[in-house]
């Protein structure tokens, strides 16, 4: 790895580690700039969980700072999560490479559209709802949530808000707060997919996890909407360049 390769992937892996702590879609930074810098896809997506790992370490011990915390229940999501992941991961180190950047360049810009005229913002969900038939009802959903996690990873953040924004009524900092520890429990079960496929680049790797450490530490003690709609409009040009490469150009 190169000096310069290292400083990029830090300070992608810090805006990723931000932007994936107070949303979601860092992901769909550090995938494919790992790709463009050389790493075949299936390495690069299994790369990018050493650093995720790292980053929701980081934050979830800053939202414990602040006192917010989802649990037992965020453990029962991670446990349902965690078995759709190891069967995601599967299905993602077994693909061709040129599958998967299409699959990754679609992704992309449904998850950049959802972003941008994301209909649960607008609404206000006074009272959790976290009795026994709405706490089933998402273990059951974050089975299906892990398998993509588990697959692509990247825009996982926005489907986790959706489901507990409307089956669990949360506000987002303690969706955010649950976010990460889930991400942070299956991932590490999905990097053992990767590790025994042969699909990681550890150097690479635990480079990111420097940028997206700092990054989750911020993001997760940082107001959530402060500063999003700018990083909304950065990422949305970023993903569009990136899913056109993606598509036409593997």
């Amino acid at each position: 790895m190169e000096i310069y390769q290292a400083l990029i992937l830090i300070l992608v892996g810090a805006i990723a580690g931000f932007v994936n702590t107070v949303a979601g879609g860092g992901s769909l930074l550090t995938l494919p700039v790992m790709i463009f810098m050389g790493l075949p896809p299936a390495v690069a997506n299994g790369s990018n969980r050493i650093a995720l790992v790292v980053q929701n370490i980081f934050a979830t011990a800053g939202f414990r700072s602040k006192g917010i915390a989802v649990w037992p229940y965020n453990l029962y999501l991670s446990i349902s999560a965690l078995i759709g992941a190891v069967i995601g991961a599967q299905i993602s180190v077994e693909i061709s490479g040129t599958l998967f950047n299409r699959i990754l360049s679609v992704v992309m810009l449904m998850v950049m559209v959802i972003t941008i005229f994301n209909p649960l913002k607008k609404k206000e969900f006074l009272v959790e709802r976290l009795d026994k038939k709405y706490r089933i009802w998402g273990v059951i959903l974050f089975f299906f949530v892990g398998i993509y996690g588990g697959f692509i990873q990247a825009g996982v953040g926005f489907i986790i808000i959706a489901v507990l924004s409307l089956v669990n009524h949360m506000n987002l900092i303690r969706i955010n707060s649950a976010k990460v520890f889930i991400i942070l429990i299956y991932t590490v079960f999905a990097i053992v997919i990767f590790v025994i496929n042969g699909k990681i680049n550890w150097l690479w790797g635990f480079t990111l996890a420097i940028g997206n450490s700092a990054g989750g530490w911020i993001g997760s003690r940082w107001q959530v909407e402060k500063g999003e709609k700018w990083v909304k409009r950065i990422l949305l040009v970023m993903v569009i360049a990136m899913s056109v490469k993606l598509w036409f150009f593997n």
